[in-house]
């Protein structure tokens, strides 16, 4: 199979289960952003193999961040694929497969209620960077907040696509604090 096609040399795109439009729509627009913070928790996953809190290696904790951001990874793929249907095959998703659903916001809600839990969070703004995998969530953060910008013009009435970003972009703040041990303050800069 040739990775080429040419059918998107003419500016538009096929959507999932038919149809086509520009590649500037809010559809791919959108979905393309959820794919660029997908690949940003792909690195802060990659660093975190190598590196846990205060740059030594613990097994144990990067293990358990890296199943977090694999889950996270997966999850993405569920909100791409809903938001490249169009709204009359909207019919056709699959909860928890191809539609994002309000259980996978809640689980993410029980994800950050866990990781709060085992640091005391900072009361300032944050300056990002204390660490390598810290300062890759951080930046994670930032575009899956851009993405759920995207998102607003994108998503159909009731899906849970904004929600789950919302929530997402939280759960990184949270895991990259977590990650720090302790958080360089704007007050102690």
């Amino acid at each position: 199979m040739d990775i080429y096609t040419r059918r998107g040399d003419d500016g538009t795109t096929g959507l999932l289960y038919g149809g086509r439009v520009r590649k500037d729509d809010p559809r791919p627009a959108a979905y393309g952003e959820i794919d660029e913070a997908q690949s940003a928790i792909g690195v802060a996953r990659a660093h975190a193999a190598a590196s846990a809190p205060g740059g030594a290696h613990v097994a144990g904790v990067a293990d358990e961040l890296a199943e977090i951001l694999i889950g996270l990874e997966r999850d993405l793929w569920i909100a791409m694929a809903e938001l490249a249907t169009a709204s009359g095959n909207r019919h056709k998703l699959i909860d928890g497969t191809s539609l994002v659903t309000s259980e996978m916001v809640t689980r993410l809600e029980s994800i950050i209620d866990d990781v709060m839990g085992r640091f005391v969070p900072p009361r300032e703004f944050v300056v990002p960077g204390e660490t390598v995998v810290a300062a890759h969530l951080d930046v994670a953060r930032c575009v899956v907040r851009r993405a759920e910008r995207a998102t607003l013009g994108a998503a159909d009435d009731g899906s849970y696509v904004g929600p789950y970003l919302n929530r997402l972009s939280d759960l990184l703040w949270a895991l990259a604090r977590w990650q720090e041990g302790s958080s360089r303050t704007a007050k102690s800069v």
